[in-house]
């Protein structure tokens, strides 16, 4: 495997220290309009809001249980945290940041997404399910599935939802409309296939599996594997950059893999970017050019978000 070390996709432009806060840091979501970014501090039972502009902290909501999941709607402007601990949703308002809404589901509430043509709110949670909400945060249904999911994506293009089920090592494909899984893909002697990004345009699934670690790249059509590549160890999150045709991949054995998507078939790995251990979640933003990586506190060093210039 040849690693190109001149090319530099990321540069480190700066870092938001966040003191106080302790243990995990889980997933990541943006406000573009007031350039706000929102950490999910799992370990420390809040959700950090960050002014991107100013490069310091806001605030943090607190009260929370294990927050893992955490998503902005910018229309709606409400901020959506799912809670681990307690299996809650809860639902605040964009600008005051007061909770307007819980809604139970009993057990490790995970990932959030959301389906803005159909204004419907999506939901990991539990040893198996994706829950459906309106935008008022009334229940809308369920979608059962046969292990606890992980990251999932909703294609726009179409009615499918690819979910990763680690639990019983494959991804699921629901039909949103029909509510049910209407396929599976197995990661075969790829197991923890956690994080996951898509392509549209090229028909592409991206897949991380830990145990070894590994990108996985299926073809969402047939359900075909047309790549598995090497990458970063204890990967947590994913991203397609179409930009750039790259894959950025933040893992916590310390560092960030980069992938060049040659063609719809071929992902070399061309950079290593060494972080931090335990640096496993990140988030990428298109519009800014930007990845925010969420640095945990170890020793002295206080728990702190990076912010990375995507170069071109």
């Amino acid at each position: 495997m040849s690693i190109n070390l001149l090319a530099q996709p990321l540069k480190l432009e700066r870092t938001t220290a966040l003191p106080g806060v302790e243990g995990r840091i889980d997933h990541l979501s943006i406000d573009l309009k007031n350039q706000r970014l929102f950490v999910a501090a799992l370990g420390n039972n809040t959700v950090e809001v960050l002014d991107l502009k100013a490069g310091k902290r806001l605030r943090s909501i607190a009260g929370l249980r294990e927050p893992q999941g955490v998503l902005f709607l910018p229309q709606e402007n409400r901020l959506v945290v799912a809670n681990g601990k307690d299996g809650t949703i809860r639902i605040y308002d964009g600008t005051s940041l007061q909770l307007l809404h819980t809604i139970e589901y009993g057990d490790d509430a995970d990932n959030v997404r959301f389906d803005a043509d159909a204004k419907q709110i999506y939901v990991g949670y539990g040893s198996g399910a994706l829950g459906v909400l309106d935008g008022n945060g009334n229940k809308a249904g369920d979608i059962k599935l046969d292990a606890h999911p992980e990251s999932f994506q909703l294609e726009k293009s179409g009615s499918r939802i690819f979910v990763n089920l680690p639990g019983s090592q494959k991804v699921a494909v629901i039909d949103r409309h029909k509510k049910a899984v209407v396929a599976t893909w197995k990661t075969a002697d790829a197991l923890a296939n956690y994080p996951m990004a898509l392509d549209e345009a090229d028909k592409r699934l991206f897949v991380v599996c830990r145990r070894p670690a590994t990108l996985i790249v299926f073809n969402i059509d047939s359900g075909a594997v047309v790549a598995k590549v090497p990458t970063v160890g204890d990967c947590d999150d994913v991203f397609y950059d179409p930009a750039a045709k790259r894959i950025y991949a933040s893992g916590g054995e310390g560092a960030i893999v980069v992938h060049e998507q040659k063609d719809a078939d071929h992902y070399p790995q061309i950079n290593r970017i060494q972080t931090v251990k335990g640096a496993r979640t990140s988030l990428f933003v298109p519009e800014l050019g930007r990845l925010y990586l969420a640095v945990r506190r170890e020793g002295s060093e206080s728990a702190a978000i990076r912010v990375y210039e995507v170069v071109r």
